[in-house]
């Protein structure tokens, strides 16, 4: 059997016959729905989406569209303050030269950040506040994680602070805050005195007070549950075992520095 005629238009180059479509005009049109699918995902995807481009790399259209997906995603900060936060965020990666290459900030990067900008000195509190921050467990915080993050730890409601504060003293990710959990963060915390022969008496003594207080159901382990409860009664106890949210005047100070009413958050 002949296959059947390919319909076209005649061409006048060269007296052949030309497809109704060319390879640039297939590549433009991929190109253009991919753009399409992109601004059409809800805000989670198109952010994630978005968030895995190097700020660098970014075009204008692309950080626009990053930042109404943002702003639609976190619902703690207008617009103005998403672009803002997000001119924050390319100007650390920018900072650190070797973070250039990346999509984000590094744990070493980050932990400098939560140092110098809002006063945290504990080593352990702050390799597991990055890995709040760090989602998709990359090894790197990206634009997204950068803002939703920010939301919680600047003004996230008692209820995401208490998820996000017990998430990082729940060590191992098992769900608890044992007991050994509870020493490690808490032997940090002690000031080693010269005369004392065995310090970790102390800290053990810390444990059981703090069992004590969030312990509801006795099994020598802190669920969830147990620490809901516990801060609700007593708000002091949403860092029992050490600071892992920026205290008032350190945030106070950020959010004056990073949302300055000026055109500067809106350049690109």
């Amino acid at each position: 059997r002949r296959a059947p005629p390919i319909r076209g238009r005649v061409s006048s180059r060269r007296g052949g016959f030309a497809l109704p479509w060319s390879p640039r005009a297939w590549s433009q049109t991929a190109r253009r729905r991919r753009r399409e699918q992109a601004g059409s995902g809800t805000g989670s995807e198109t952010a994630a989406t978005m968030s895995r481009i190097r700020p660098l790399d970014m075009s204008r259209k692309q950080y626009q569209l990053l930042a109404d997906a943002l702003c639609k995603l976190t619902k703690r900060f207008n617009r103005h303050e998403v672009q803002c936060l997000m001119k924050v965020f390319s100007t650390l990666v920018d900072t650190f030269p070797e973070q250039r290459i990346t999509v984000g900030l590094d744990r070493n990067k980050f932990r400098s950040v939560l140092h110098t900008t809002f006063g945290m000195t504990d080593d352990m509190i702050m390799d597991r506040v990055f890995r709040s921050f760090d989602k998709d467990n990359d090894g790197y915080i990206n634009m997204k994680e950068w803002i939703e993050g920010l939301s919680i730890f600047l003004r996230g409601t008692l209820d995401e602070k208490m998820k996000f504060c017990f998430d990082v003293f729940d060590l191992n990710g098992d769900g608890f805050i044992s007991r050994e959990e509870m020493f490690h963060m808490l032997k940090t915390s002690l000031i080693k005195q010269p005369t004392e022969e065995d310090p970790d008496e102390g800290v053990k003594d810390l444990v059981e007070i703090a069992l004590k207080k969030l312990d509801y159901d006795r099994d020598n382990k802190v669920a969830y549950a147990d620490f809901e409860k516990a801060v609700k009664d007593d708000n002091l106890l949403l860092e029992a075992f050490g600071p892992c949210l920026p205290d008032p005047r350190s945030a106070l100070a950020f959010e004056e520095q990073a949302f300055k009413k000026s055109k500067e958050c809106t350049r690109f």
